[in-house]
């Protein structure tokens, strides 16, 4: 089955399961963070997972090809990128496996109701709405700053929705991992794994992965780096592997 395209969208191959995933250049392409995101998230055997913005549903997508589990629901709040992912879900035959539901994060609670799914994930706007460079186009400044939501929101709404024991996985900058830790704490999600990312060997981490348990016990791991590129252009093993060629 082919679906129809709108203007500027383009089908690009996951290398997984055969999947494919529908993008626009000109809005919002998923990245390198999402790919390790749903290569970090460990989901059992007949979970119940959610995707906290979705965007485009790279993530539930990777997962479902990825993962042995139940279920999995995306929630976005821009309409735009909740039908590319409907569309995308549909391409993939996915339907009876992977919802999308368009909604506010800061809802989400209220929308799916209180512990409902053994698994959270995100991928959140990264940036406060005053960081960075503004940019002009709305769906991407929507996704890369706090306009809509905000971290507190997300980490409050994933300890609503997870059930007892439940795990949270997100993927972040380090520049935040002050205040990360603070609101996990705060909502009663304990940190108890984690994994800094880096561009290349000899640079700073530009990206860090965090597991949470709702309720857990004082006590967290801190994995070795992951390397990205071990030459411009070209990525480690071990990124290889967590892409799956």
């Amino acid at each position: 089955m082919m679906t129809d395209l709108l203007p500027g969208e383009r089908v690009d191959d996951l290398q997984r399961n055969g999947y494919k995933i529908i993008q626009n250049p000109q809005k919002f392409c998923f990245g390198m963070d999402a790919v390790l995101l749903s290569g970090f998230a460990n989901v059992r055997s007949g979970a119940n997972c959610l995707d906290l913005g979705c965007g485009n549903g790279i993530i539930p997508i990777l997962l479902e090809a990825k993962t042995e589990g139940r279920h999995f629901t995306g929630l976005e709040i821009q309409p735009y990128s909740a039908d590319l992912a409907r569309r995308s879900v549909a391409l993939n035959h996915l339907e009876e496996k992977i919802r999308i539901v368009e909604g506010d994060i800061r809802d989400a609670s209220k929308i799916f109701g209180a512990s409902s799914f053994d698994v959270v994930t995100s991928n959140p706007p990264y940036l406060s709405a005053g960081r960075g460079i503004i940019n002009q186009d709305e769906a991407k400044y929507i996704a890369r700053h706090e306009i809509l939501c905000s971290l507190e929101d997300v980490v409050r709404e994933a300890a609503k929705l997870l059930v007892p024991g439940g795990k949270f996985f997100l993927v972040h900058r380090p520049f935040r991992l002050a205040e990360i830790f603070t609101v996990m704490a705060q909502y009663r999600i304990e940190p108890k794994r984690m994994r800094l990312v880096h561009p290349y060997a000899d640079r700073e981490p530009n990206m860090v992965l965090i597991e949470g348990l709702r309720g857990g016990r004082t006590g967290m791991t801190v994995e070795r780096p992951l390397v990205v590129y071990k030459a411009p252009g070209e990525y480690t093993d071990e990124i290889y592997e967590v892409y799956g060629y």
